[in-house]
């Protein structure tokens, strides 16, 4: 196992990122997972945290495998060529649409009752999930933070398979794995600790001593 849980690898995650420290950088953390891996990274960089909300469409009987993404700002990202590999039925991606964004609609209700949406406009926004495995749901949340006016996106990861940054080349400026394991089978096995991370991990995350807000 490369990382002992999410917050071990932030922790190794983060000298990578050094070179991004600055007043104009913001953390966002993925939810649920990602968002614990960002607070350490963001503790490092001494970055504001925030959450980019996004949920994966769950492939029919294979929830684990994503057949897209959609992002809290109304974008949506279809794997095209997996659905048709897979055959997949029209009506069942809707449905799976649909779930998702309900998915979205309660993860924002719940993280941020009152907490407004750090501005991104103009700064250097760091994106960080716990692993790559489709890429959908970072790749979607990448276009998020773009069309929210940052002015540099950067896709940061713990663990990645090969080749994995291409997918990112016209969404991030740059895309950063500390892990790159070949015939990487699933995130999960380069954990120690990978249980599932819960609402209240996420909400103790956005309010711990990491989470520092956007200056004024």
């Amino acid at each position: 196992m490369a990382f002992a849980d999410r917050r071990d690898a932030g922790r190794r995650l983060a000298p990578l990122l050094l070179a991004e420290t600055g007043t104009a950088t913001i953390v966002l953390g993925l939810p649920r997972g990602g968002v614990l891996v960002a607070a350490e990274v963001a503790a490092a960089l001494q970055a504001p945290l925030d959450v980019l909300v996004a949920a994966k469409l769950r492939t029919p009987e294979r929830p684990e495998l994503a057949l897209g993404a959609v992002a809290e700002d109304g974008g949506l990202l279809l794997d095209a060529p997996l659905i048709r590999r897979l055959g997949v039925p029209v009506e069942a991606v809707g449905d799976a649409e649909r779930t998702a964004r309900e998915e979205v609609a309660r993860r924002v209700a719940r993280y941020r009752p009152a907490r407004p949406r750090l501005d991104l406009a103009g700064r250097t926004t760091i994106v960080i999930d716990d692993g790559i495995a489709t890429g959908s749901t970072a790749l979607v949340a990448c276009r998020a933070a773009r069309s929210a006016g940052a002015a540099r996106v950067v896709i940061a990861v713990p663990v990645a398979p090969p080749g994995w940054s291409r997918a990112f080349a016209a969404a991030a400026d740059e895309a950063v794995a500390a892990l790159i394991p070949a015939g990487l089978r699933a995130v999960g096995d380069a954990y120690e600790d990978f249980r599932q991370t819960t609402d209240e991990e996420v909400l103790a995350a956005l309010a711990g001593p990491e989470a520092r807000r956007a200056p004024a």
